[in-house]
């Protein structure tokens, strides 16, 4: 059986698109015969991430990294975060001459801006040299692709989602709650821009389902929403069939894995015209994109679940699976001289 090792420092117990795109991927690629393993921060002691106290970060070391990659003897490396794991792994495989693919799955560069001081261009400057030796960097969307290359990323292919029907599904569901129900669902952080949707003057409810750093605060702003907290499996499914509209604010998402969610549980959608939202529904009739969020919202009112269901279906984790691992195994040696030069120059131990 093929073997291929990803490397990644977002893993259980986090809730979190990422986690979600790489456990459903890994599951879905058993059933072509292709063995998709983990190096994650479970293997290492941890410490919770400055400004994001509910994250683990891991502190890994080259030894052990080594120790794990070898013994995993793998087909093929691919790296999904740019992390201390992912940094760890990129240093060993550059080391050892071996090709590795890589994945785009959060703009850290407007993520980072909104916390803190440091500039955007910093982060894209340190996001360029991380990814320039992979093999294939992946990314979700085709306007995010072209954004990459336009920002002097190279071997830029496509790797899209999928969803999980048989868990997401329409089906009769009471939560108690006055209608009509607006969703909003994922991590409560600054970055997903929750203060847009919260701020609308909407009828019936606006139900938030999710945790993170901005959760207290938001709660204690807008008492008139609902906070559930972070939902997983069958309990969240029940949440999206039991809403009416599901309204995504954020405006740095490379995807929005939820988005494929909402519509296979019939639940039209409402963002703005955006990165994201733009690229997995488009011109499709199972949304309103629009920089009036609460226009879009009220309007998404009138589109039929059933066609949210049927666009739903054209997106499997099979066939998410199988674009995945022709990328990840289609790599090449990298011992060409120039490459040997970039390595020393990136680090001179490794001319040993």
């Amino acid at each position: 059986m093929t073997h291929i090792l990803v490397a990644t420092d977002a893993w259980h117990p986090q809730v979190n698109g990422v986690v979600r795109t790489l456990t459903m991927m890994a599951q879905a690629a058993k059933g072509f015969g292709v063995d998709v393993s983990f190096l994650t921060p479970q293997s290492f002691r941890t410490v919770a991430m400055p400004s994001y106290p509910d994250l683990e970060l891991a502190l890994p070391y080259p030894a052990k990294i080594a120790a794990l990659i070898e013994a995993a003897k793998p087909d093929s490396i691919h790296i999904a975060t740019e992390g201390p794991i992912g940094l760890l792994v990129r240093r060993y495989c550059r080391k050892h001459r071996l090709p590795f693919t890589t994945s785009f799955h959060t703009r850290f560069p407007e993520y980072v801006s909104a916390r803190s001081p440091i500039p955007e261009k910093w982060v894209w400057g340190a996001l360029r040299w991380f990814h320039r030796p992979s093999q294939a960097v992946m990314a979700a969307t085709p306007a995010l692709s072209a954004e990459l290359r336009q920002r002097g990323f190279r071997n830029v292919v496509l790797w899209s989602r999928g969803v999980d029907t048989s868990l997401f599904h329409p089906r009769e569901v009471d939560l108690c709650l006055p209608q009509p129900v607006f969703l909003s669902v994922g991590r409560v952080a600054v970055e997903k821009n929750l203060e847009a949707f919260l701020d609308l003057d909407l009828p019936g409810t606006k139900l938030i389902v999710g945790d993170g750093p901005a959760r207290v605060a938001l709660e204690r702003k807008y008492p008139d929403a609902v906070f559930l907290g972070a939902r997983q499996g069958e309990e969240l499914a029940e949440i999206y069939a039991a809403a009416d509209v599901f309204v995504f604010p954020s405006k740095t998402d490379t995807f929005g894995l939820v988005l494929l969610e909402a519509l296979a549980s019939g639940l039209p959608v409402a963002a703005f015209p955006v990165t994201g939202p733009r690229d997995v529904i488009g011109a499709a009739p199972v949304g309103v994109l629009c920089d009036d969020l609460r226009a879009a919202c009220l309007d998404a009112m009138q589109i039929a679940p059933q066609a949210c269901v049927a666009f739903a279906a054209a997106h499997t984790w099979q066939a998410s699976a199988r674009v995945f691992v022709e990328h990840a195994l289609n790599v090449r040696d990298t011992g060409s001289e120039d490459e040997a030069v970039e390595l020393v120059a990136e680090d001179p131990h490794f001319a040993a």
